[in-house]
């Protein structure tokens, strides 16, 4: 059964984990084009994104919104919960998801999944219980490095290129 949907987490994952406020309080956060470049792609083949994140910010809610991603939860307490209300809804199963997630808070999440995918620097708990451990670390293209990955997995190579030809 081929990969239909990836589960991403942001702090850690998506970003560095690192949280900016400014003088004014306003959060920043930096996120890699290089992944957004892999989730565009990834949507184009036909495949699904969700965002499902312990935090609540309205920065993550506009990079969700300019990756087109329609599966955006955030402020969650029990990730894996999320999932399952979600794959029901979408007629999807665990073996048809991938996730990435880099702290404690994923790791029931990333328990039931198909693949689990981590950053090279998450939590040594949750990197033990993970499939693969990503050379890249969280915001520096881990997420983009997890794409390339299922792609290769599910002979997907092809398509993917000619997305750019």
């Amino acid at each position: 059964m081929s990969i239909e949907l990836i589960v991403l987490d942001v702090d850690g994952t998506m970003t560095d984990g690192r949280i900016t406020y400014s003088e004014n309080g306003d959060e920043v956060k930096s996120f890699n084009v290089k992944d957004g470049l892999a989730i565009a792609s990834w949507r184009k083949l036909g495949k699904q994104v969700a965002i499902i994140t312990g935090r609540s910010s309205k920065i993550v809610a506009k990079r969700a919104k300019e990756l087109h991603i329609e599966h955006f939860y955030q402020g969650v307490e029990n990730k894996k919960e999320v999932l399952e209300n979600l794959l029901e809804k979408l007629d999807l199963d665990m073996s048809m998801v991938a996730a990435i997630g880099d702290d404690l808070n994923d790791l029931q999440m990333l328990k039931s999944v198909q693949i689990s995918f981590v950053p090279r620097n998450a939590s040594i708990y949750v990197e033990n219980i993970a499939n693969v451990v990503l050379d890249k670390k969280g915001g520096d293209g881990a997420v983009r490095e997890m794409i390339e990955e299922l792609i290769v997995k599910e002979g997907l190579e092809s398509k993917y290129l000619e997305l750019w030809d």
